[in-house]
C-alpha cells in the first residue's frame, strides 16, 4: 500500500506500512496531514535498534504478558496511541510524524504500524486499544497519558498484548505496562552518582511542594545513601515559592552563621597585629561565618523560580564552587547560563548528539521543531521494528522487551525492567555561559544489574 493511501475510520486508523505482498519502498516519509514531502530520497539510517537481542531464541513467557506469537512468513503489527483531535491533537500529530520516520528509517516491510485517535481521554483509548487488538495488532505503543495508560493497559493484557507508554508515572508501570517516558528516579539516581564521582559527599534538596517534588525528594532519600553519600538538609517551598527566601535562609543555618560572623569580628577588632587586621578584613567580605553542611544542592525546578532560586543562595552564602549546584531534566533549556550561579551546574539530559540529529531530520521533513516526547514516538516504533526482525518467536513479549542489554535509541540507551518501568543512560551536561557542554558522555551499554 502507497504511503500517501490513507484509511478513515470510525476510530481514525491509518495504515502506514505495506501489505506482505508489496513492499513499501524505503523513501521519506509523509506527514498524514498536509502536502508530500518534496523529496522522493530516501532518509538517513539512524542506527536505532537493539544493543544486543539474541536471533532465534525461544523465550519463557511470563503470564499474561507473553505476547502473540509470530505468524509464520505474516505481518507483525503494531498500535500507536496518540490523541489526534481534542485538546493535546497537535501533540497527537508529531508523535505521527515521528513514528513515521522510525518506520521508514529503522524498520522493515514486515512491520504494520496502525495508528489510533485516542481523543486524550481513558474511555476513547480503552475502546480503541480494544479494536487495535481485534484488527492484530501484537504491541500498543502509546497512549501518551498516564491515565490513557491505565485504562488501556486491563483491556490489553486480557489479551495478553504489552504497552509501551510514554507517560513519566511510574505508578503505572508493572504488569503489561511499560514506562518508556523519562522516570524523575532515574533522573535522580544518575545526577547523585555523578556529583558522588566527583567526590561530593554531603547532599541537600530544595524542591517545590507539588508531586513532581515529592518525587524527587523520594529518588533522593533513596539514591544519596545507596551511593554512599549523606542527607545533610531536605527543605521543601510551596508551590508558588512565596515561602522560598525563608528556607533558603534555613538550609543555610544562616542566622547562626551570621551570629558566629559577628563574633568573630568583634575578637580581632581590638587587636592591631598585622595577621589579626588582615584576617578581620577577609570577613568584612563575607556575611556569615563557614561554609554550609553540604557540598552539592538538587534543585529540582525550571523557569522563574529556578532563577529566583539560583540568585538567592548565594545571597544566603550557598555558594556555587564549594556547593556543586545539580539539576535535573528540566534544566534542560536554552539561556540557562543567563543566571551567573547556575554557570558550571550539571544535570542529566538524553544523549545529546543522538537528540539533535533526530530534531534535525524531523524539522528538514516536517519544518517544525518536535516536542521532547516526540523521541519516544520514534524510538517506540524503532523498538518494534527492531524486535520484529529479531527472529524471535514472540518478538513483542515482556522477556524481549526486558532484555538486560536493551537497546540504543534517538535519546540514547534504554531498558526495561521486569517491573515495567525504564532505565536510561544518560549524559551529563554542565551549564554555561553560551549554554551548556557535555561533562560526562552518555554510556554506549549498560553495565551491571538491573535496579
Amino acid at each position: 500500500m502507497p504511503l500517501s493511501r490513507i484509511l478513515t475510520t470510525v476510530a481514525a486508523v491509518v495504515v502506514l506500512a505495506a501489505c506482505a505482498s508489496t513492499p513499501a519502498p524505503r523513501r521519506a516519509a509523509v506527514p498524514a496531514a498536509g502536502p508530500p514531502l518534496q523529496t522522493t530520497q530516501p532518509i538517513p539510517k539512524s542506527g536505532v535498534g537493539p544493543a544486543a537481542i539474541p536471533r532465534n531464541q525461544q523465550l519463557i513467557p511470563r503470564a499474561g504478558a507473553q505476547g502473540p506469537a509470530v505468524v509464520p512468513g505474516g505481518l507483525m503489527r503494531a498500535a500507536l496511541l496518540v490523541p489526534l483531535s481534542g485538546q493535546s491533537a497537535a501533540l497527537g500529530q508529531a508523535l505521527v510524524n515521528a513514528a513515521q520516520m522510525a518506520l521508514f528509517e529503522v524498520a522493515d516491510e514486515h512491520l504494520v504500524l496502525q495508528i489510533y485517535d485516542t481523543q486524550g481521554t481513558p474511555d476513547e483509548t480503552a475502546r480503541v486499544t480494544a479494536r487495535a487488538i481485534s484488527e492484530g495488532a501484537q504491541i500498543i505503543l502509546g497512549p501518551v497519558f498516564a491515565a490513557d495508560a491505565r485504562a488501556a493497559g486491563p483491556v490489553a493484557a486480557a489479551s495478553g498484548v504489552n504497552i509501551v507508554t510514554f507517560s513519566t508515572d511510574p505508578s503505572i508501570a508493572g504488569d503489561n505496562v511499560f514506562v518508556l517516558g523519562f522516570l524523575v528516579p532515574e533522573q535522580v539516581r544518575e545526577i547523585i552518582a555523578y556529583a558522588r564521582s566527583q567526590g561530593r559527599e554531603r547532599f541537600a534538596v530544595l524542591a517545590p511542594e507539588s508531586a513532581y517534588g515529592q518525587a524527587v525528594v523520594d529518588a533522593f532519600n533513596r539514591y544519596v545513601p545507596a551511593s554512599g553519600g549523606k542527607i545533610a538538609k531536605v527543605g521543601i517551598y510551596n508551590a508558588a515559592a512565596k515561602n522560598i527566601d525563608q528556607v533558603i535562609k534555613q538550609m543555610a543555618d544562616y542566622d547562626a552563621r551570621k551570629r558566629t560572623l559577628a563574633a568573630q569580628k568583634a575578637q580581632l577588632a581590638g587587636k592591631t597585629d598585622e595577621i589579626s587586621q588582615a584576617a578581620l578584613k577577609r570577613l568584612e567580605a563575607s556575611d556569615a561565618a563557614g561554609e554550609v553542611d553540604f557540598d552539592a544542592i538538587l534543585l529540582p525546578d525550571q523557569g522563574t523560580d529556578l532563577s529566583r532560586t539560583a540568585a538567592l543562595l548565594p545571597f544566603y552564602e550557598i555558594n556555587p564552587g564549594p556547593v556543586q549546584f545539580l539539576g535535573t531534566l528540566l534544566w534542560n533549556q536554552q539561556n540557562l547560563g543567563r543566571e551567573q550561579a547556575l554557570i558550571g551546574g550539571v544535570y542529566p539530559a538524553p544523549s545529546p548528539d543522538g537528540n539533535r540529529q533526530f530534531v534535525q531530520r524531523y524539522r528538514e521533513l516536517y519544518n517544525a521543531v518536535p516536542p521532547t516526547l516526540a523521541s519516544h514516538a520514534y524510538d517506540a516504533v524503532a523498538l518494534a521494528g527492531a524486535l520484529a526482525r529479531s527472529g524471535l518467536a514472540r518478538p513483542f513479549s515482556a522477556e524481549a522487551l526486558t532484555s538486560p542489554s536493551g537497546f540504543a535509541g534517538v535519546d540514547g540507551i534504554f531498558r526495561f525492567t521486569q517491573n515495567g518501568l525504564s532505565e536510561r543512560g544518560f549524559a551529563i551536561m554542565q551549564v554555561t555561559r553560551e549554554g551548556s557542554s557535555v561533562a560526562q558522555p552518555p554510556p554506549a551499554s549498560f553495565g551491571g544489574a538491573q535496579y
